[in-house]
């Protein structure tokens, strides 16, 4: 069972703050050295330490570009000067630990060693492409992304969470620049630190088996930062549109400065289910992960894996148990029903769209189903302005409402979803296993009164039609003749 991670993102998020909670929290560092080594991309190594923030212990995850790769991320003149020769003390707050200032420009050969770092260096060595200013900058698509990411040796899992976040990012830049996704070169967001920022945030969330991410807010800051278009205004376009897209929800504060970037927006985007905490838990562990920017506020990424308590999940149970006694003392909820049919709750999700291609609808179809619903289908209909489009319905229990119209929301353009809970009746059910010649297939067994009735799954059916090469319904017939012996 896939666990849940509270991230609290009090002081912003970015690539290495969240890759650094997750190793704080326990992810395998030598897993992820392992699937970095198959990246194939030059210039940079990975650094993992700990370090003080504010008297907390941290940890802190470098990707330090060699001298041709170099992007100014970190350097807090360069972002925030009101140009390149900007002198003026930015507040800069004093660690307790020396190795927090980290400056990857202060090494004679490219790279930054530190005897306390434990450091790895898939890809020593430079290459000859040079942006005019002297610095390298391989300005990549989404294509030369997706193939750096499709030849690294990670799961199937891994893979899809950072294809996610950078198609994420891409919407972004698309919308913010007017053109299409196939269009975006990126430039900051493209350039190695933050490949393999997405890439490790993938592996270790992957490594943790994180099944639901908890995002309740991001803080973000004011006043503006350099990109590689000119000063842009805080948050920057790319975060906005991220934030809009996916409803993310933010608290802008008093600090001074970017604590939001567009790889951290993308990140939650891709990965948060939720956005409340369980009125009680307990936290198996907590993770610090460091941010390198200095602002007024500690940059500190706090993660959480937390345990929903079995009292609370108890209550909610017996919440359900009395309103089900309730309605079977109200003799109206009988009518029509036999007593050994049961009642429960269900809801229902519905809402219109005019907007979405066909792959769209067919693609949020799938991701819901995976996220637990019981039932998903279309309805055509005719909209306001006689435009035709159709209603999105989605069966659900209680527990999946919240995740399911996150998915919703992010994988349609409805601004709104109608919920109804419904009181059903049931028929008693169990899956059981059938033994037939040709193997054992799974059975739906439902009882009315003293009737028996079976039901082969599909899957079991078409599994054992192909592997025999015969019909559908021929194997569906022998496996209910089976069910009757």
């Amino acid at each position: 069972m896939g666990k849940t991670l509270y991230l609290e993102c009090n002081s912003g998020i970015s690539g290495d703050m969240m890759v650094a909670s997750l190793l704080d929290i326990g992810a395998d560092w030598d897993h992820l050295l392992k699937v970095l080594g198959t990246v194939q991309a030059e210039g940079y190594e990975v650094h993992k330490r700990k370090v003080k923030k504010a008297g907390i212990e941290c940890m802190d995850f470098d990707v330090v570009l060699d001298a041709a790769h170099e992007n100014h991320d970190h350097d807090m003149e360069y972002l925030h000067g009101s140009d390149p020769g900007y002198s003026h003390a930015y507040p800069n707050h004093h660690e307790d630990d020396h190795h927090d200032h980290h400056d990857p420009h202060d090494h004679h050969d490219g790279h930054h060693h530190d005897d306390n770092h434990d450091h790895h260096d898939p890809y020593d060595h430079h290459d000859d492409h040079h942006h005019e200013d002297g610095h390298h900058h391989e300005h990549r698509g989404m294509k030369e992304i997706t193939d750096i990411i499709q030849a690294c040796q990670m799961t199937d899992r891994a893979k899809s969470t950072a294809l996610k976040i950078f198609h994420i990012i891409a919407e972004a830049e698309a919308k913010a620049h007017g053109i299409s996704i196939g269009e975006v070169h990126f430039h900051e967001v493209g350039a190695m630190d933050s490949i393999i920022d997405v890439i490790s945030v993938a592996v270790c969330l992957d490594d943790l088996d994180i099944e639901d991410v908890i995002v309740t807010r991001l803080c973000e800051g004011t006043g503006t930062v350099r990109c590689q278009h000119g000063i842009l205004s805080i948050p920057v376009p790319a975060v906005s549109n991220i934030m809009a897209a996916y409803h993310l929800p933010i608290q802008i504060t008093a600090v001074e400065g970017e604590l939001v970037t567009p790889t951290g927006a993308a990140i939650v985007a891709a990965v948060k289910t939720k956005d409340r905490l369980p009125e009680t838990f307990t936290i198996q562990k907590t993770g610090y992960g460091a941010g390198k920017r200095n602002y007024q506020r500690p940059s500190i990424l706090r993660a959480m894996l937390i345990e929903e308590n079995a009292e609370e999940e108890q209550s909610t149970k017996c919440a359900v148990s009395a309103e089900f006694i309730k309605s079977k003392e109200n003799p109206a909820s009988e009518a029509g029903t036999k007593a050994e049919a049961n009642t429960d709750f269900i809801y229902k999700l519905e809402t219109n769209v005019d907007d979405c291609t066909g792959e769209e609808l067919g693609a949020v179809m799938e991701e819901l189903f995976r996220a637990g619903a019981r039932d998903v289908f279309y309805t055509p209909v005719y909209m306001k302005k006689n435009r035709p489009g159709y209603q999105l319905n989605v069966i659900c229990g209680a527990e999946d409402v919240e995740t399911l119209e996150q998915i919703i929301f992010r994988g349609t353009t409805t601004i709104g979803i109608r919920r109804s809970k419904w009181e059903r009746t049931v028929l008693p059910r169990e899956i059981i296993e059938v033994e037939t010649p040709f193997g054992m297939a799974n059975v739906k067994k439902c009882l009315l009164g003293e009737q028996v009735r079976f039901y082969p799954e599909y899957e079991s059916v078409l599994e054992i039609s192909r592997r025999e090469k015969k019909s559908y319904r021929e194997i569906y017939q022998m496996v209910v003749a089976c069910c009757d012996h």
